[in-house]
């Protein structure tokens, strides 16, 4: 234990895993679900706990013998948290230290922008320089109908059959996105075997026989519907096709008696935010991300009882 202006706080103790035993994978999930009970928002998003889940690599906070945070690096961006009833004892602080040193460089979602997590970024002298809208609109009020270029054809995902062909549309689609352009077969297979897939709600336009767009639709655990991922390859921009599979994705989770839909939009996607309003969506919270320069050579004070 160490005293700091009168208060007493443990010597933290950071521990990074190529693999989680199945205990450390209940008790890092434990950690998220708390988090988001206490804050109202996921700490984490969907790839970091499809990897806490598959006991995947993680960098671990203890606070004596319980777990006080967890944190998922991929590449350079990470995503970290700290359980309500370890806060503001430096655990967050050991964990973006710890990260940071793992990846030379770093990119750290802040789901919601709470408080302590722009505090934290703040005094680490990360800068924020992205950002994800989260729009939403309800499903009780009228959708105008799709309409579709002459030759497009629509249809629903097959599930063993399309998933190569969707993973060549999707990278064209997002060349320019750090995420989701660089998904892999490996990636859209993992999410087919969620509860939450559905081949119905994916939806598939294709021209003389190629994919040139798709809508995949999810249902969270709440009830509520989301655009997952639209996406239009580059060489059949200009056929309106982002506004009419958005329409035809909508109409579908409309037809499941849903109360609201809900999105994500990068802050910099004008374009994509202006359709989006138009089909009467509005921005509700927001996602950002903080960027960290490469850290100072290593001292032994620099992360407090770091262990790799």
């Amino acid at each position: 234990m160490v005293r700091q202006q009168g208060i007493t706080l443990p010597i933290v103790d950071v521990i990074a895993r190529k693999r989680l035993t199945d205990d450390e994978v209940r008790a890092a999930l434990a950690v998220t679900e708390a988090a988001a009970a206490a804050d109202g928002v996921r700490p984490l998003g969907e790839s970091s706990l499809l990897r806490l889940r598959d006991g995947g690599g993680a960098v671990l906070a203890r606070d004596g013998a319980e777990l006080a945070g967890v944190g998922v690096l991929d590449g350079d961006a990470a995503e970290f948290v700290v359980h309500p009833a370890f806060r503001r004892r430096g655990h967050g602080r050991a964990l973006a230290t710890a990260l940071l040193e793992r990846a030379g460089s770093l990119r750290v979602w802040a789901h919601g922008e709470l408080p302590g997590a722009v505090a934290l970024a703040g005094s680490l002298g990360f800068v924020r320089f992205r950002a994800l809208w989260k729009m939403r609109r309800p499903l009780d009020t009228a959708l105008p109908e799709a309409t579709w270029a002459e030759g497009v054809r629509l249809r629903t995902f097959d599930v063993g059959a399309d998933e190569d062909a969707w993973v060549r549309v999707n990278a064209r689609a997002f060349a320019d996105h750090p995420e989701q352009g660089a998904w892999t077969r490996a990636d859209l297979e993992r999410r087919e075997r969620e509860p939450w897939f559905s081949p119905e709600g994916f939806f598939l336009a294709e021209r003389d026989g190629e994919l040139i767009g798709f809508h995949w639709t999810k249902v969270h655990e709440g009830g509520i519907g989301e655009v997952y991922v639209v996406g239009v390859d580059p060489a059949a921009q200009g056929l309106g096709l982002g506004r009419a599979l958005t329409l035809a994705g909508l109409h579908h989770l409309k037809a499941q008696g849903l109360p609201t839909v809900m999105l994500y939009a990068d802050e910099s996607n004008t374009p994509a935010i202006s359709l989006y309003e138009r089909l009467g969506f509005e921005h509700f919270a927001t996602d950002a991300m903080y960027r960290a320069p490469a850290p100072s050579p290593r001292t032994d004070s620099a992360t407090d009882g770091a262990r790799f």
